[in-house]
């Protein structure tokens, strides 16, 4: 499967497209054009041998986001060299994935969120018999979800809730019990443009 899979994610990260964002769906929203955006990254971590996708459920004790699916990610810091590298150190930190079981094919254009993050994916393969260690102030489980699921784009829907005083619209993708929505919904949406 590695190498058609390979191809299938090199072919994908070879199309042209915007960056994706949080207020894609919510055109009445006026953006100032000052705004400035804390980088930040995420893993879109691929196991080779299965084409399953590396996803966590946050801790429900978390500040920010708790409860809700993630990539392994997060804000780009001072020591880190980029967007790479930062994934990598959140992966290794939040679910133990080590370098030497990654294989970085590229990035994505950043995905900007409502909270003021400029995330670039980072898309990888796994390699070996790579075994998750949730972090237990963060990561309540990691679980995973096949590439073909979360890259066809008639399994992606659109819901709505009231936030800040007005109806905001977001892609949703759901797995067995998972609910998927928010920034992580709307890159696996803009990986699957790509990927059909």
């Amino acid at each position: 499967m590695t190498a058609d899979l390979r191809q299938t994610l090199m072919d994908a990260l070879s199309k042209t497209g915007r960056a994706s964002s949080d207020y894609d769906l919510n055109k009445d929203i006026d953006l100032p054009a000052d705004r400035k955006l804390t980088p930040a990254s995420v893993l879109i971590a691929v196991r080779a041998e299965t084409g399953r996708v590396i996803l966590t459920k946050r801790s429900a004790k978390l500040k920010h986001h708790p409860g809700q699916i993630a990539f392994a990610g997060g804000k780009q810091d001072a020591g880190d060299a980029d967007a790479v590298a930062a994934a990598l150190r959140e992966a290794r930190e939040e679910i133990g994935l080590m370098p030497d079981y990654v294989e970085v094919l590229g990035t994505l254009p950043a995905h900007e969120t409502v909270t003021g993050y400029a995330v670039t994916p980072v898309i990888a393969l796994v390699h070996g018999a790579f075994s998750a260690t949730p972090e237990a102030g963060e990561v309540a489980e990691v679980f995973e979800v096949p590439l073909t699921h979360v890259t066809t784009p008639d399994n992606f829907r659109i819901e709505g809730r009231h936030w800040q005083g007005r109806r905001r619209q977001y892609y949703v993708v759901s797995f067995g019990p998972y609910y998927i929505w928010g920034a992580t919904a709307r890159i696996l949406r803009a990986l699957a443009d790509r990927v059909t």
